[in-house]
């Protein structure tokens, strides 16, 4: 079983991204969810870095963190998924904390690194894009 485990072999490699999949959107899901149930009081005031207005705004980043997470969790259209969840992450390093200091900047980057790695991965096999796929 360990030999399973510490191989590079298929098994390994789609529970190493099935894990990491799990890890981003149970962790990334709560900040969307949080910002969906206090969009009405938020929105107004959520920053506007790529003008298109406040409402919008968040509306894109709770699709991005909330709804694109569940795509990713389950491993539906996880590409199509990562896409949103990758330029959230993007505006959030480059934009919003343009000139902060790195520590600020650190939280944006510890997601956007893996969902890079899993746009180029795929979702591997433990996934319902594999099953749509047959």
């Amino acid at each position: 079983m360990l030999d399973r485990l510490w191989s590079t072999k298929p098994f390994a490699t789609d529970l190493g991204l099935f894990i990491i999949r799990l890890a981003l959107a149970c962790l990334m899901a709560p900040h969307g969810y949080s910002k969906l149930m206090s969009f009405a009081e938020r929105s107004e005031k959520f920053p506007d870095p790529l003008g298109v207005g406040h409402v919008a705004s968040m509306a894109m980043t709770v699709f991005a963190e909330f709804f694109c997470s569940i795509f990713l969790l389950m491993g539906l259209f996880t590409r199509m998924a990562l896409i949103p969840l990758m330029t959230a992450m993007t505006v959030a390093v480059f934009v919003i904390h343009a000139g902060d200091p790195f520590g600020d900047k650190e939280h944006a980057l510890l997601f956007l690194l893996p969902y890079i790695g899993l746009f180029l991965t795929g979702p591997g096999t433990w996934s319902l894009d594999r099953l749509l796929k047959k």
